[in-house]
């Protein structure tokens, strides 16, 4: 996920919380009794129908920051549904609400949850260096790498720097939609640059660290890291509709709306380009899940209530490590977890999730830690990678977490 749909997220947050309720849909129960010592619950009334439909209102062929819009909110404190825009902006029907799509970095949650089950059954240790259980792949000696503790690869404070791709613009990755990439190569390739910085002095959010650990999961499993990520989370969660697309595929099975990229023409004139099918190789154990909104928030409630990892090894997603961001110019504080990252609202509470993004897909997981709000979306963003903020995944995520 890039740094500016991080900042994006994060200040919509803030501006929910800030706003406050916008029209309240229905009244609030009475809050339940607190037993002493224990914390109340971070929402503790429904979330606000009038202000989520308001915020995805429009959504369609002609709005210019999306063609479609998925959300489930949830919680203890009550829940909500709904979907608005377009399945596919030439036939116009309505966007299918159990529609499957490309989660992006959502991915690494997945990715960290499988490492951390292993670290539980004791096949993996978080503070040994992965050259231990991958030697070669990160060299030693001159200009080299010291040694990189595999927790140091789930938080992102490895050092490792980034792999190249077939450029920054759209054009150019649309250009190379259908290149199969080997995950091995982009490590290389990463690897030959050296280290940015030793491990664990900063953080540096970026795929490579999760590429890296769809390796290990492969070597610790003697599986494929999709096989494994199938018999440890989605079999036994019953999500029947998240997979991993094969090497060489490029569509997404099942129903699906369709992601669009806004291009502007040379007379300024603005076009939907379909990229719905897209090879997703490069993004592997980064970024190549395919899920639905009703499965990411299975998942999400699993996750947070300690039934997909062990709630020892489950405190490493909510945990920030005590090192400055590398992307930021004032030296601000990490926030990234092992497979998650921390918002803190205006009011002080916290939420945890992650945000994916490929080229006509945003998506979002997350929640209080408590679970009584949790929110998933799919938005079909017309510019999901872009620089500038997206209003309608703005205006969700603000009405989802608004008190």
């Amino acid at each position: 996920m890039q740094a500016r749909t991080r900042t994006l997220i994060a200040a919509a947050l803030v501006l929910g919380a800030a706003a406050g309720p916008v029209a309240a849909a229905q009244a609030a129960p009475a809050p339940a009794p607190v037993s002493a010592g224990v914390a109340p619950p971070s929402f503790t009334t429904p979330p606000d129908a009038a202000a989520l439909e308001k915020a995805i209102a429009g959504v369609g062929a002609r709005n210019e920051d999306a063609t479609a819009a998925l959300v489930r909110v949830g919680g203890t404190s009550g829940g909500w549904r709904g979907s608005s825009g377009v399945a596919d902006v030439r036939s116009g029907r309505a966007a299918i609400e159990n529609a499957r799509f490309r989660a992006g970095s959502v991915t690494k949650t997945f990715t960290a949850a499988v490492v951390l089950q292993l670290a539980a059954e004791g096949r993996v240790d978080l503070d040994r260096p992965v050259q231990e259980f991958l030697p070669g792949l990160l060299p030693g000696g001159p200009g080299g790498f010291k040694p990189v503790k595999v927790r140091e690869l789930l938080d992102y404070t490895s050092g490792l720097r980034s792999a190249d791709g077939p450029g920054d613009s759209f054009e150019d990755e649309y250009a190379h939609r259908f290149d199969v990439v080997d995950p091995r190569a982009l490590i290389a390739n990463a690897v030959a640059k050296g280290p940015e910085y030793d491990p664990g002095k900063k953080q540096r959010y970026s795929n490579i660290h999760y590429t890296v650990l769809g390796v290990l999961i492969e070597r610790l499993t003697g599986t494929t890291y999709e096989q494994a990520v199938s018999d440890r989370i989605t079999k036994p969660l019953g999500l029947r509709h998240t997979s991993f697309p094969s090497r060489t595929q490029n569509r997404i099975p099942g129903a699906h709306n369709h992601g669009y990229q806004a291009v502007e023409g040379a007379d300024r004139s603005r076009s939907l380009v379909d990229v719905s099918e897209w090879n997703s190789s490069s993004n592997w154990a980064a970024g190549d899940l395919i899920s639905t909104t009703a499965d990411l928030e299975r998942f999400t409630v699993a996750l947070f209530g300690g039934k997909v990892v062990p709630k020892a090894q489950l405190e490493e997603m909510f945990t920030v490590p005590d090192v400055p961001d590398a992307a930021s110019e004032t030296g601000a504080h990490a926030v990234q977890t092992a497979g998650m990252k921390e918002f803190l609202l205006a009011d002080g509470t916290k939420v945890y999730g992650k945000t994916g993004a490929r080229h006509g897909y945003s998506t979002v997981i997350g929640g209080t830690r408590d679970l009584s709000r949790t929110l998933v979306y799919s938005v079909n963003s017309t510019d999901a990678k872009g620089p500038d903020m997206n209003r309608v995944t703005y205006g969700i995520v603000g009405a989802a977490f608004a008190k």
